[in-house]
C-alpha cells in the first residue's frame, strides 16, 4: 500500500491553465483540505485518488486560478447592487423619473440610493439641480453617486438632513456646488460627500450583513476568490471591518478580503489595523489616497491643459508637498501605499512621491502602486519598472462610453496624448508588475469583461476596428495572469495565491469554455461553472 495522501477533490479537464505557461494542458488539480496537493496529467494525479476522493470532469472547460480583483469598493458596490442604476438615462429628468419608480418600490427605505448617472452622457451636458428631484421625491432623502463615485446629486430633503445650507463651508479638497445666490444646488463634489458619512454608518447592521452576504454570493458566481477593498473614497471611508471580522471568525468569508485605509498623515490607526487584521481571509493591505479626479470632468491632474478646455489642467486633491510628506512618513514605517492617479500629471506626481520615499528611506520591497493610469506622459513610462511600482489597471474604464465615437477622452486629451491612454502593454514591456481589477461599482464586477477589453481594446459597438491604440493590446494569457498572479503579487501573496501549484491555497475556478479555443467575442459570454475557495466549493452552476 502506498503512502500517498489522498485528495479530497480532483478537478480534471482537457484545459488546465496554471498561470505558469501561456497555454493550457490536459490534466488535473488535486486538492487536500485547503491546499493544492498536486497539479499534473491525469496519470500523474491518479495516485492521489482514493475511495473518498470526489473527482469532477469538465471536458473542454477551462480550469484556472481564481480571479483576484485588485480594486473594488466592497461596501459601496454591495449597496449599488440593491440601488437604482442610472447609466442608461439620457437626461436629468429621466434620472429623476427612474429614481421615483425605484423609491416607490422601496417604501420602507429611509434613504434612496442610486448609482452611475453621468451628465457628460446626457443630451444636455450640465450638472443637475436638486429641484428636479424635489418635484418627484420631496419628502424622502435621495443620494445619487455619479458614474465615477467622485460626486453625488442629492435632493433638498437630503441637504436638510445632512445639515448643508447657505453657510456650510466647503471641506478641504471638495465643493458644495452653489447657485448665484449661494444656495446649494444639490451636487456634492469630491470630499463634500463627507457630510454624508453618518448616513452610511447608520445603515442597520442587519442590512449590512445582507449586503455583504449578497456580495459574497456574487463574487463566488463570478469566480472571484480574492479582492482588494479600497475603503477610502473622497471624504468617506466605507466598510464595516467589525462585520468583516465577524464573517471571518464564523468562516463565512467565501472571498478573501485585503482592505486599505486612508493615507492621511495619521499612522496610529493603520498600525492598529496591521496588528489586528492578519488572517488568511482578512488582511490589512496598506494605505490609499486620491491624487486627482477624472479626465471626463476636467478634474484629473494633467501636465498640460486639456485640449478642449485650455483654461485648466485640473488640480491635485491634496497639496503636492502634503501628499509627498504623507508618503514618505508612511513608507518609513513600512506601509504600502496605493495612489489614485488618472491624469498624466497625477501619475507623474505619484511616481515622484515614491521616488522621494526611496531617497529618504532607502529602497525596499514596498509594492507601492499607482491606480488607474488612464493616461501617461511617455517620459514616465519606464519609471514604473525603475522604481518597482505596480501599475493597477481597470481595462473596462477605457470603454465606459458604449460607442467609440462618443469617447470623451479623445476630446479631452487630443490626438497626441490619446496615444498614451491605458498603456498596459508598454508598461508590461518595461518590466513593471501589473495587476487588474474593476473599480466596482464604477463598472460591473465581472472579470471576463475586463479580460475582453484588455485583449481587444474595442468599445461595445466593435470600434475602432483593431482596437483603440492597438499596440497596447495584450495576450489572453497575460490578461489572465494580471487578474490572478499579478493581483496576488500586489497583496504580497504570490507564494500562496495566483497560480495552480503544489502547496498553494486551493482557490480554483472552472470556466464554461476554454478561452484559448474560442473567438474573442465569446470571452464576454463566458460564465463560471465552478468556484473553489480555500478548498471548498462555494459555487457550482449545476446546483442552480
Amino acid at each position: 500500500m502506498n503512502d500517498y495522501r489522498y485528495a479530497d477533490l480532483v478537478l480534471s479537464s482537457n484545459a488546465v491553465f496554471t498561470g505558469l505557461q501561456n497555454q493550457p494542458f490536459k490534466g488535473s488539480v488535486a486538492i487536500k483540505e485547503n491546499v493544492i496537493l498536486a497539479v499534473g496529467t491525469e496519470q500523474e494525479i491518479r495516485p492521489f485518488i482514493g475511495e473518498q476522493t470526489k473527482v469532477m470532469y469538465f471536458g473542454e472547460q477551462l480550469i484556472m486560478p481564481g480571479f483576484n480583483d485588485f480594486h473594488t469598493h466592497l461596501f459601496l458596490g454591495s449597496l449599488s447592487q440593491e440601488s437604482v442604476t442610472l447609466n442608461q438615462a439620457k437626461s436629468e429628468q429621466e434620472v429623476a423619473e427612474m429614481v421615483k419608480i425605484f423609491a416607490d418600490s422601496r417604501p420602507t427605505d429611509r434613504w434612496i440610493f442610486g448609482f452611475r448617472w453621468y451628465h457628460v452622457y446626457w443630451d444636455e451636458k450640465k450638472l443637475p439641480h436638486r429641484s428636479t428631484l424635489d418635484k418627484l421625491i420631496p419628502d424622502r432623502p435621495v443620494f445619487l453617486f455619479n458614474d465615477e463615485c467622485h460626486g453625488a446629486w442629492v435632493n433638498s430633503k437630503a441637504l436638510e438632513l445632512l445639515g448643508i445650507d447657505k453657510d456650510t463651508p466647503n471641506p478641504p479638497f471638495g465643493e458644495i456646488m452653489r447657485d448665484e445666490d449661494g444656495e446649494a444646488t444639490g451636487f456634492l463634489y469630491e470630499t463634500a460627500m463627507t457630510y454624508a458619512k453618518e448616513v452610511f454608518e447608520s445603515i442597520p447592521i442587519e442590512r449590512q450583513e445582507e449586503l455583504l452576504q449578497n456580495f459574497l454570493k456574487t463574487t463566488a458566481r463570478l469566480g472571484i476568490t480574492s479582492v482588494s477593498d479600497m475603503l477610502p473614497l473622497p471624504g468617506l471611508e466605507l466598510g464595516n471591518l467589525s462585520l468583516y471580522k465577524q464573517f471571518d471568525v464564523q468562516n463565512k468569508l467565501t472571498t478573501r478580503i485585503h482592505f486599505l485605509a486612508a493615507l492621511n498623515g495619521d499612522l496610529e490607526h493603520p498600525r492598529y489595523l496591521r496588528e489586528v487584521f492578519n488572517s488568511e481571509k482578512l488582511k490589512f493591505s496598506g494605505l490609499k489616497q486620491f491624487l486627482d479626479g477624472v479626465p471626463i470632468t476636467y478634474t484629473a491632474f494633467m501636465i498640460d491643459p486639456y485640449t478642449d478646455n485650455d483654461t485648466t489642467r485640473g488640480n491635485t486633491l491634496i497639496p503636492i508637498d502634503v501628499v509627498k510628506e504623507w508618503t514618505k512618513e508612511a513608507d518609513k514605517e513600512n506601509f504600502r501605499i496605493r495612489l489614485h492617479a488618472c491624469g498624466d500629471g497625477a501619475v507623474r506626481l505619484g511616481l515622484d512621491c515614491f521616488e522621494a520615499a526611496q531617497r529618504q528611506n532607502g529602497q525596499r520591497d514596498s509594492r507601492h502602486t499607482i491606480e488607474h493610469i488612464e493616461v501617461i506622459h511617455p517620459d514616465d513610462m519606464d519609471r514604473f519598472s525603475e522604481l518597482d511600482v505596480i501599475a493597477s489597471f481597470q481595462p473596462e474604464h477605457m470603454a465606459v462610453s458604449k460607442q467609440f465615437a462618443t469617447n470623451t477622452y479623445r476630446k479631452r486629451l487630443g490626438k497626441e496624448r490619446e496615444k498614451y491612454t491605458w498603456p498596459i502593454n508598454s508598461i508590461k514591456d518595461s518590466g513593471a508588475p501589473i495587476a487588474f481589477g474593476t473599480d466596482f461599482p464604477v463598472v460591473g464586477l465581472d472579470p471576463l469583461t475586463e479580460i475582453y477589453r484588455a485583449v481587444t481594446r474595442v468599445h461595445d459597438d466593435g470600434y475602432p476596428i483593431g482596437g483603440w491604440n492597438p499596440s497596447e493590446k495584450i495576450s489572453l494569457a497575460e490578461a489572465l495572469r494580471f487578474y490572478t498572479l499579478g493581483s496576488a503579487y500586489g497583496v504580497f501573496r504570490e507564494s500562496e495565491l495566483g497560480t495552480l501549484e503544489k502547496g498553494k491555497l486551493a482557490d480554483v475556478i472552472v470556466l464554461d469554455r476554454n478561452l484559448f479555443n474560442v473567438g474573442l467575442e465569446e470571452i464576454r459570454d463566458t460564465r463560471v461553472a465552478l468556484t473553489v475557495m480555500d478548498g471548498k466549493v462555494v459555487y457550482y452552476a449545476e446546483d442552480l
